[in-house]
């Protein structure tokens, strides 16, 4: 008669999952509520913490990545645009010279970012939520877990944040920025804080598809 293996299993082992929603979970994350409007003043107050760590920033046009990168060098961070009208050969040259601490912060879109081989970022920042959740699993997939993920919310964006959360079933904490004021454009419109005592916003989003479902 065979041995038994008698031996107890080791309740602390547990598969580690490495899908990108699983890397998502695992991954530090934060997010800002913002007008639209006031996203560029509120990203400049966070980056000033980090000018000499390596930064990728997510937005959704190349003319967005161009402004996002004269400004911050007006600002004294040495950062680069890279998209679609670089070549192929300006592109590697810029992903080079990020994964060489070079360059500290390097602005792209979905498109251009799931192409270069980046190395050790340590804070992916979506300055625009995708407006499909996988693309943001995609962001945070290639920081490897190693670097923290954060995200600036405008009521535009807020839709896409509903899917995102809908598909990790989690809320991502919400931050505030020490020293930010909204414009007054953007004051004059901003909406009531959101009650936490209330329904978690993946929740009353799973309620939502699930009744639209239904119809």
């Amino acid at each position: 008669m065979p041995e038994q293996n008698n031996t107890p299993q080791d309740e602390t082992d547990t598969k580690i999952y490495h899908d990108q929603r699983s890397v998502a979970l695992r991954t530090t994350q934060s997010l800002y509520f913002v007008k639209e409007q006031d996203k560029t003043n509120m990203l400049t107050l966070l980056l000033a913490d980090y000018k000499e760590i390596q930064v990728v920033i997510v937005v959704k046009s190349k003319k967005k990545a161009d402004a996002l990168s004269v400004l911050l060098n007006e600002k004294g961070f040495l950062a680069a645009a890279v998209h679609g009208n670089h070549r192929q050969a300006q592109q590697q040259e810029l992903a080079s010279k990020f994964n060489d601490t070079a360059l500290h912060i390097l602005i792209t879109t979905d498109m251009i970012l799931q192409t270069l081989d980046l190395e050790n970022i340590k804070l992916l920042l979506s300055h625009d939520l995708p407006d499909v959740a996988q693309m943001y699993f995609n962001r945070l997939a290639l920081m490897k877990e190693q670097g923290v993920a954060m995200a600036l919310v405008s009521p535009e964006d807020e839709p896409y944040l509903d899917d995102i959360e809908y598909n990790t079933k989690k809320e991502i904490e919400e931050k505030t920025v020490e020293g930010f004021v909204a414009s007054p454009k953007a004051q004059n419109v901003a909406k009531q804080k959101k009650d936490r005592s209330k329904k978690p916003r993946h929740r009353k989003n799973k309620m939502k598809k699930e009744q639209e479902e239904g119809l």
